[in-house]
């Protein structure tokens, strides 16, 4: 290996885990204000990539019907679990955020679709498309067992990875895509030429990670988000509905896997069982932060990236070895190093 091999492996595995960064913050965040470890973090970043190539081909994605078929089932839970408690006072504010507003954006989609718009605007069609599928997701599967264990919630979202790819499959089909590149630009740094792709992924990655940061720093709803991740009964006699938090990170979280699954999306050949992949990836990113810390997991993201490039160097056929196995020691050491208790359940 030369030293020119080594500076395009360290490139190519930056801009790599540039993108499993923004799937590990994204996961971090969620699990801190819900206790869920998203597994299907990746399958929406991978359906994102599916949609963005479906109207890039003049179809109407079947993102459309997934989100639907989901508005209809999370509207009918709401509503018997209103019934339930005799509140139906708020029926009108369920069937707005449950049904009318993913309905309506499905429909504000499909419009824009029959008038051939430019690739910006096909990027915010797949994002709109793509946005309301975790809080659907989180009504319909989490929110029942919200109380329930952090091991119960990871079985649940491993099973619902599953019903996910079967979903994919019907809807998208078997076959792969690969969208055309976002830009065409390159440049050459130190005897070595750079993509434009590759440094719009990096700066994608940095404006987000900004983006949160100012968010929870200087905002109240981030605050309250803060808030709920480091103490959830604290954060209830606040005044903060962990509820509603939950379902704001959601929305951020989806809407940050939509932007991994854009930026992937000319880089890698996508299927549409691509993401768990890229998910478990970012989440062994995540558990070099400890799950806790958005720095941490970006780190780790990023080494898991560089990892992965040169694992694939030496032997493209133990890569996903490799990289997994970084696994065990990351796991023992946080074994050794973390306090243990006993996981309080909230009534």
């Amino acid at each position: 290996m030369t030293s020119d091999i080594a500076a395009i492996l360290a490139i190519d595995g930056i801009a790599t885990g540039a993108v499993y960064a923004l799937v590990a913050i994204g996961t971090v965040l969620i699990f801190t204000v819900t206790r869920v470890i998203f597994i299907p973090f990746g399958d929406i970043a991978a359906f994102t990539a599916l949609t963005l190539a479906a109207l890039d081909a003049k179809r109407f994605p079947g993102t459309g019907a997934l989100v639907v078929i989901l508005a209809c089932l999370a509207t009918l839970i709401e509503i018997i679990s209103l019934l339930r408690a005799s509140e139906l006072r708020l029926l009108p504010r369920a069937l707005l955020f449950y049904l009318v507003l993913p309905l309506a954006v499905v429909g504000a989609a499909w419009l824009v679709m029959r008038m051939d718009p430019p690739l910006a605007i096909r990027l915010v069609l797949a994002l709109m498309l793509i946005t309301p599928i975790s809080p659907l997701l989180d009504r319909i599967v989490f929110r029942p067992i919200a109380d329930g264990t952090v091991l119960l919630l990871l079985t649940v979202s491993v099973a619902l990875h599953f019903a996910l790819v079967g979903l994919g499959l019907l809807f998208f089909g078997p076959e792969g895509v690969r969208t055309e590149p976002l830009t065409s630009l390159s440049t050459e740094f130190a005897g070595v030429l750079i993509s434009g792709q590759t440094m719009l992924i990096v700066i994608a990655a940095l404006v987000f990670s900004g983006l949160l940061y100012l968010f929870f720093d200087f905002t109240l709803v981030g605050k309250s988000l803060r808030a709920t991740a480091v103490n959830r009964t604290g954060s209830r006699l606040m005044g903060i509905r962990p509820a509603r938090a939950g379902t704001i990170a959601y929305l951020l979280g989806s809407l940050m896997a939509g932007v991994s699954g854009i930026l992937i999306a000319p880089v890698n050949t996508v299927f549409y069982d691509s993401g768990f992949l890229i998910g478990l990836k970012a989440f062994v990113g995540a558990i070099v932060g400890g799950m806790t810390s958005y720095p941490g997991a970006a780190i780790g993201a990023v080494g898991v990236g560089i990892l992965e490039s040169f694992a694939s160097f030496e032997s493209s056929a133990l890569k996903d070895v490799i990289v997994f196995s970084l696994l065990i020691p990351i796991l023992i050491w946080r074994s050794l190093a973390s306090l243990h208790s006993e996981e309080e359940i909230e009534e």
